[in-house]
């Protein structure tokens, strides 16, 4: 077996912190990377346009304001799980202020200031997307105002999982006493913010499901970027210079502190600083001192999203020494009192989280701008047939998707394949009402072996028990996102994406981003079945070389059905339960009428509804071949396959099926337990192979495709 060292998994905090967690009491809130931004996207941008332009018109027309339907004024946009404490009213930014603006002065950090939502990190998030005015203009475009074409309706842009999405909103705001309640702008008459937060809520269900996250997953959806996460007492030595380039490739970059007892409340530090808080960083700047000494002075920018914060203790007031004229003096000084620089060593020592979102997976340790090739695949981990968990176990990790990734040439001037690997998984946030929550997520590379180069079959369970990966995620997180980049020699490799437990259920998004020449697809079998058998052609007569059991049939069946030596659906299942009790082995309490009226279908050659004597021969016989098949799956003598052994099943029992059927399978025919007793192991066979028979019947031209009419339809799926 492999000796590869056990995956571990990592619990991320999540920043949350409102202000009142904190002891103030509730206080009424007075060219980017191509291959990620644009697939397509000056049609998209023409579809969305023309969609909010259509909707604002008719409005504009109507000399209607907008009501959103579909994220109404009401509770159920607020929260699902708790009723606010104050009555909200909801307000138009008209009926809070004269003279509303959407964006006043242009749109910087300074018009983020949370409200009574712990939404830190999606605020902390917005700040920086302030810096970067190309992706602040996509994600919030600026052609909006409360005059010109006015009706009420706004949209903004993110990117959600592989593509962008327009969203609508009406400009209807919870208020308490006349003032926003949650994000407002620095200037009252301000609102771009607070409508950005409110369309981000939509997206993700109400204004709940935005309560902690990691700001990461915000920047990713205002860019399209790939995440890079760094415990700060871990992280590689150059840090400072990773976020110095950071910044002046238009990255965007948080930071925070974790909570020591992640039950406790959210409390300042000695410092002054929050735990559990989002900041975002907004400059890192570094010069040589005045005072003739060799040491450099660095310093970082970082933002409170608060906004009224006074600056920590740990503050530094260096920044005035770096600057050399006016110009330097403006863009250097802190913009208000959240805003404050620190010392990189102060940095260090005070906050334990960095996190970076690249408009461009290039990594931050170089100097050279590079383009990219990328695929992107959509899966889905499904409880009993493909969410097998982490390679920890081993007799259900081979089920997880797989996905080929050919890597045939090295990178310029180089031995490896420089590869990012990205794992998202999908929906999770919107899901909170459900009672979802993050998996902790990753995945593994293998090689190919040569033997197995160029086919589509997937690895099987025994590779994964004699063969270690060759790269893999440092360790399993509860993120949304989980990056890890990798040299690879030139060759074949399978990346196995996962959740760390079996039976965790989500679609996920994998990205793949080579600097060379690469393709990548899923692995997946083409449908296929064993040649059915012919059962008029192929019966022999009982009478020919007649086995002990075969005249113990006769007998029965004789007995059973009569002079007409024809048996219905309920004399069907006498035969069979009588004949399976013989096999106590099994443990069975036999076939139900239902199994037993699938297998009339299947073995009813002439239409009657009824088995004859040879058509019921036909039928033992496949049943015997499907029972020691089950036997040989069945190791703990339970009378019970695992969901996840039932591929390997059906494989021996000669049917080759895609990733898509299997689930399906596991979903109809598995018990809550994930597990296919002997009655449902077989009306899952007789169903495929009578479904099988029946297409191969209609395929009259042998190409693959049947064509049918309603009727035949109706016919075909009712009676099988």
């Amino acid at each position: 077996m492999a000796e590869e060292q056990k995956f571990s998994e990592t619990s991320v905090q999540l920043t949350e912190a409102a202000p009142q967690t904190v002891g103030s009491g509730f206080t009424a809130p007075g060219n980017i990377y191509s291959a990620i931004l644009s697939r397509n996207d000056a049609v998209k941008d023409a579809r969305r346009l023309k969609d909010f332009q259509e909707l604002r018109d008719k409005y504009v027309f109507k000399k209607v304001l907008f009501e959103d339907p579909l994220f109404p004024a009401q509770d159920s946009s607020l929260f699902f799980s708790e009723k606010f404490p104050l009555k909200l009213e909801w307000k138009r930014p008209s009926d809070i202020c004269s003279n509303p603006q959407f964006i006043l002065g242009g749109a910087n950090r300074t018009d983020i200031c949370q409200g009574d939502l712990g939404d830190c990190w999606l605020l902390a998030a917005i700040a920086c997307l302030t810096l970067n005015d190309i992706v602040l203009k996509r994600v919030v475009p600026h052609d909006q105002s409360f005059t010109e074409n006015y009706a009420g309706i706004f949209h903004f842009q993110f990117w959600r999982y592989g593509e962008w999405v327009d969203v609508v909103v009406d400009d209807r705001l919870p208020t308490y006493k006349n003032q926003l309640v949650f994000t407002r702008s620095g200037q009252k008459n301000e609102f771009w913010s607070a409508l950005l937060e409110k369309a981000y809520a939509k997206l993700h269900g109400s204004y709940e499901a935005l309560k902690g996250g990691n700001s990461l997953e915000a920047m990713e959806d205002f860019t399209g970027g790939l995440t890079e996460f760094y415990e700060i007492t871990e992280a590689p030595k150059e840090l400072y210079n990773i976020m110095r380039k950071a910044l002046k490739r238009g990255s965007l970059m948080s930071c925070a502190i974790d909570v020591l007892v992640p039950t406790a409340q959210r409390t300042k530090t000695a410092s002054g600083l929050v735990t559990g808080h989002a900041y975002s960083i907004t400059g890192v700047e570094q010069g040589k001192r005045k005072d003739g000494k060799d040491l450099m002075i660095r310093l970082v920018r970082v933002r409170d999203p608060w906004g009224v914060a006074p600056p920590p203790a740990c503050k530094s007031n260096d920044w005035a020494a770096l600057a050399t004229s006016e110009q330097d003096k403006e863009r250097l000084r802190p913009t208000e009192q959240g805003e404050f620089w620190m010392c990189f060593e102060e940095f260090k020592k005070n906050f334990t989280k960095l996190e970076i979102c690249n408009l461009t997976p290039d990594t931050l340790e170089d100097d050279q701008m590079l383009k990219w090739n990328v695929t992107i695949h959509e899966g889905r981990w499904v409880k009993g047939c493909s969410a097998g968990g982490c390679r920890n176990f081993p007799d259900t990790y081979w089920t997880n998707p797989q996905f080929r990734l050919v890597l045939p040439e090295a990178d310029a001037k180089e031995k490896t394949c420089t590869v990012v690997v990205a794992l998202m998984q999908k929906g999770r946030r919107k899901e909170r009402s459900l009672g979802a929550t993050l998996h902790n997520i990753g995945f593994a590379i293998y090689e190919v072996p040569k033997e197995m180069k160029g086919n589509q079959q997937q690895l099987p369970k025994d590779f994964f028990l004699y063969n270690a990966s060759t790269a893999r995620c440092k360790s399993y997180v509860n993120m949304r996102e989980v990056t890890e980049r990798f040299c690879l020699k030139p060759g074949e490799y399978v990346i196995i994406p996962s959740t760390f437990d079996p039976h965790k259920e989500s679609e996920f998004l994998l990205r793949v981003f080579s600097e060379s020449r690469s393709s990548s697809e899923v692995i997946d079998k083409e449908i296929e079945v064993e040649p059915v058998m012919d059962i008029k052609k192929k019966i022999k007569p009982f009478e020919e070389e007649e086995t002990e059991e075969e005249k113990q049939f006769r007998a029965i069946f004789q007995q059973i059905a009569g002079d007409d030596m024809q048996i219905n659906a309920n004399e069907l299942r006498t035969v069979l339960n009588r004949v399976i009790a013989k096999h106590k082995e099994l443990k069975t309490e036999g076939f139900s009428l239902e199994s037993c009226r699938s297998m009339i279908a299947l073995m009813d050659t002439d239409g009657t509804g009824h088995l004859n004597l040879q058509e019921f021969k036909h039928l033992w016989n496949k049943i015997k071949k499907w029972k020691l098949v089950f036997t040989r799956y069945d190791t703990d003598k339970s009378s019970t396959i695992s969901s996840f052994e039932m591929r390997n099943a059906l494989t021996e029992a000669g049917f080759q099926l895609n990733n898509q059927l299997y689930d399906i399978i596991c979903m109809r025919y598995a018990n809550e337990n994930m597990e296919l007793d002997f009655d449902s192991y077989i009306s899952c066979l007789v169903r495929l192979e009578g479904m099988f028979r029946a297409f191969r019947a209609f395929d009259r031209d042998g190409d693959g495709i049947i064509k049918l009419n309603v009727f035949e339809w109706l016919q075909l799926t009712m009676y099988a």
